[in-house]
């Protein structure tokens, strides 16, 4: 189900890209509607699933050394491969993609012997994974969230 954004919506959200934290006052002067009218719209944008506020961290400071992408073939219903990734705590980002690849699955771990672990032990212990391709991050360049509402 689609919804159509206003452009007070549209600037609400990016407010918000910039700065989860801003207060309903600030948002409410610079969108130039009452405070209560911004609680409103953002509480409906929550409860439409249009938009989260939560806080991102910043896995090395939380000794988490290791990110890798995980690239997964699959033999059958490459859905409910994605569905098992997607319990597993590490995985922090699981899509399924049309290409020489089914399921792209980002992890997240402490270490290396973690990382073999969880490919080992978890990943290719799904029914249905064929075979893996591990990429490793090197260093992380760029990271956002704030695409807006295009």
């Amino acid at each position: 189900m689609t919804h159509t954004l206003d452009p007070i919506d549209e600037a609400i959200i990016r407010q918000l890209q910039r700065d989860g934290r801003r207060p309903y006052t600030q948002l409410a002067r610079e969108v130039g509607l009452s405070e209560a009218a911004v609680r409103q719209r953002v509480q409906r944008l929550l409860d439409a699933g249009i938009m989260q506020v939560v806080a991102v961290t910043d896995p090395l400071s939380l000794g988490l050394r290791r990110q890798a992408m995980v690239a997964i073939r699959v033999h059958g219903d490459a859905r409910a491969v994605a569905d098992r990734l997607s319990e597993l705590d590490e995985v922090v980002y699981v899509v399924l993609t049309a290409g020489s690849v089914d399921v792209l699955a980002e992890v997240v771990v402490h270490s290396d012997d973690d990382l073999l672990r969880l490919l080992h032990e978890s990943i290719r212990s799904i029914p249905g994974v064929v075979s893996t391709e591990t990429s490793i991050y090197l260093s992380l360049r760029k990271q956002t969230y704030q695409w807006g509402t295009r």
